[in-house]
């Protein structure tokens, strides 16, 4: 892999920069808390699992409570933010369409039992692999898909669910609010193709699309298997006996072929992964509605929404399970052999949504945090949408990024604003401010020095000058050291620096020995272990002795294995306590 060209670099370190300083500028409350936050999601050395792990992260320059004040008492411009990410970047489909995938995500808190605003989530694959019902927070996501060998998805807008609340619904208005916001910042125009959204089972499609029929829109859902549609209404035909008219035609039952007729539309494909798939469509079908459920309180006539049934085939599946029919249903008519085509491509789709799921919440750490009140689990949400978007956003630097899209690794300094805006917490007018004023203790970095084979950076103090006037800007980025080289300079003049091999092979040596070393003096340690571990710190830690750590440099000296070896702890512990009533080894 290789970068971009100077000239994509620069739009593309433009357009992350533009993003930062609008995702800020939506931090209205303790924004300098909750922005470093969201850069230590993003900077954290493997998965996010706990909060008080992102607090010990370098670009979080709070402590925990701050974190946590954060998420609990600040405040964020949701509507900003869904403009800004409507106004980015937004992939297409290969003749220009937006293609938008709609799904429901759950945040389980089955034992948080006096959390607010919970709701039963259903789940499959917990327990006994079968479908449960399990309480918690469910989030519907918005999210533009991409073409192409990739999963990645562009989320828009993301909704909490609250109990009781009519599913459709909720989907008709967010939608409604999605695509008028993605019109505005000039995604659609007159002339372009209907934005096509698709949705999985358990929506009410036709109803989705009744709703939304005003807007540039064609919707794709799917069907079960055991659905019974109607054909068009028959012409009239004068019945001297009287009486009214048909409204439905005949019978269109999925689980019987005879009531299918000649199909519209047939096409067959060849796959990779799925071999032959053969598509059947039959136009103008419609669901018959009655005045219960969703209907009842509907003035006037029950609609007729007609739309196309699409019927798709394949020869396998990649996982070699029963590949049962698929049976999709397209609000449009007139349905074309390449209208079916992209339906149901598009459908298949739609899955990677399903990826994105399992980034934010294996990787980003979505629904890691045991949140008290569900307005912080909706600030949180955000910040882990924002964080992703950045990642997505610079993922064609591949030495940001890395192999699997994950650590965007920049060191950021936070905003600061102008005296009095923002949170109170931070010290604005400290002449001398740490860069990173939670440097890591030894055994935390011995823990990191495992994972990644490189200290964490070391803790700087910059000195500013009392005449500098604070700045509202965002933040400017500096690349941290990541495994294959580091970018340095300010996007314009991009170079990569060699890691020092020497180093690594030095750590992995001393992470091998030091425990071969331990246990070959082991006798002696379980006879005066204590006070020789006593006059070895004294010796480690005297002031003319070299640094232990140098994260400027990238070094770790030996001295870190042994003294957070637990081989060593142990040996020890048998002359601890007779050293205590002795007062030996002082």
């Amino acid at each position: 892999m290789s970068l971009p060209g100077a000239s994509a670099s620069q739009d593309l370190i433009g357009k992350l920069s533009c993003f930062r300083r609008e995702l800020y500028a939506c931090l209205t409350t303790r924004g300098d808390a909750l922005f470093e936050l969201a850069d230590s999601v993003l900077c954290t050395d493997g998965p996010v699992r706990t909060l008080v792990d992102l607090a010990l992260a370098p670009e979080h320059r709070r402590g925990h409570g701050g974190l946590y004040g954060g998420l609990n008492q600040g405040r964020i411009d949701f509507a900003r933010l869904r403009r800004a990410l409507a106004s980015l970047p937004l992939p297409r489909a290969g003749d220009g369409r937006l293609v938008l995938a709609v799904d429901v995500s759950p945040w389980l808190r089955p034992d948080a039992a006096t959390c607010p605003d919970r709701s039963f989530c259903h789940t499959y694959g917990r327990g006994e692999a079968k479908h449960q019902m399990m309480p918690g927070w469910p989030y519907s996501f918005v999210a533009a898909l991409e073409t192409g060998s990739t999963s990645w998805t562009a989320i828009l807008d993301t909704v909490r669910l609250a109990p009781g609340a009519d599913v459709a619904a909720l989907t008709i208005a967010q939608l409604r609010d999605v695509v008028e916001r993605l019109i505005a910042a000039g995604q659609w125009h007159d002339d372009d193709p209907e934005i096509l959204v698709v949705l999985d089972s358990g929506y009410d499609t036709p109803r989705i699309a009744h709703f939304l029929s005003d807007l540039p829109v064609q919707i794709l859902g799917r069907l079960r298997s055991d659905r019974v549609m109607r054909r068009p209404t028959p012409p009239h035909v004068y019945d001297p006996k009287g009486g009214r008219p048909p409204k439905h035609g005949g019978e269109f039952v999925f689980g019987d072929a005879a009531t299918w007729g000649p199909e519209h539309a047939l096409t067959v494909t060849e796959t990779r992964h799925y071999g032959t798939a053969t598509a059947q469509a039959w136009d103008r079908l419609h669901p018959r509605l009655t005045r219960r459920a969703a209907w009842l309180d509907h003035d006037g006539p029950l609609p007729i929404i007609e739309g196309t049934v699409i019927r798709l085939v394949v020869e396998k599946l990649p996982s070699g399970g029963v590949n049962r029919p698929l049976w999709l249903w397209w609000s449009g008519t007139g349905a074309t052999a390449a209208d079916v085509d992209r339906c149901w491509q598009s459908f298949l789709r739609r899955f990677d949504i399903e990826h994105t799921f399992r980034l934010l919440k294996q990787t980003l750490g979505w629904n890691r945090p045991r949140l008290r009140n569900s307005q912080a689990a909706d600030r949180w949400t955000w910040l882990v949408i924002a964080a992703y978007t950045q990642l997505r956003l610079a993922r064609p630097w591949p030495l940001i990024c890395g192999a699997h899209g994950r650590n965007l690794s920049p060191r950021t300094n936070s905003p600061r604003p102008e005296s009095g805006a923002g949170s109170g917490t931070s010290a604005r007018n400290s002449r001398h401010q740490p860069v990173h004023p939670n440097p890591l203790d030894p055994a935390q970095a011995v823990r990191s020095a495992r994972r990644t084979g490189i200290p964490p950076p070391v803790t700087r103090w910059v000195v500013s000058s009392p005449q500098a006037k604070p700045s509202a800007d965002p933040p400017t980025t500096r690349w941290a050291p990541n495994p294959v080289g580091q970018l340095t300079g300010n996007g314009s003049d991009i170079h990569t620096e060699p890691m020092r091999v020497e180093e690594t092979l030095k750590l992995a040596l001393a992470r091998v020995f030091t425990p071969i070393a331990i246990i070959i003096v082991s006798p002696v340690l379980l006879v005066a272990g204590a006070p020789i571990r006593r006059r070895y710190l004294r010796h480690i830690y005297r002031e003319e002795a070299p640094d232990i750590l140098d994260k400027a440099n990238g070094h770790v000296s030996i001295h870190y294995f042994a003294l957070n070896s637990q081989l060593l702890h142990w040996l020890c512990i048998a002359t601890e306590a007779l050293t205590r009533r002795t007062g030996g080894g002082r």
